[in-house]
């Protein structure tokens, strides 16, 4: 019974490390030249600034910013493996999650210095 019990917990702490090292979070910013992204974890990088034009979408991943049709040279299993586009638009930003998000669209507006925290599961909080 005690094998069985410590088996089973182990099973769970491998399971949940699996799940916890695809995580990422990111806090999403405007700012006066444009959008800022600092990576909370799961990220090769720490920051990215970027001028969005209205409607051109920017694609990121977790090695940075890239193209849609570009698939990353080698993959880190200490890093989140997602996609996602960044738009744009008159309400706000348009996040469109292509790979390693639970969502497919997020949009809200954001006001200038008041960021936004995203992760693979949606909009968030900053624990």
């Amino acid at each position: 019974m005690v094998l069985f019990v410590l088996i089973t917990n182990s099973t769970i702490a491998q399971e949940k490390k699996s799940v916890d090292s695809n995580d990422f979070k990111i806090i999403v910013e405007k700012t006066d030249n444009g959008i800022k992204l600092q990576s909370v974890q799961g990220c090769a990088w720490k920051e990215l600034s970027f001028k969005l034009n209205d409607y051109q979408p920017q694609a990121v991943n977790e090695f940075g910013m890239t193209e849609l049709d570009k698939t990353p040279a080698k993959q880190d299993a200490n890093l989140a493996d997602f996609l996602f586009t960044i738009i744009k638009t008159d309400k706000g930003i348009e996040l469109k999650g292509m790979e390693g998000t639970a969502w497919s669209e997020l949009s809200f507006s954001l006001a200038e210095n008041k960021p936004q925290v995203i992760d693979k599961q949606g909009m968030t909080i900053l624990n």
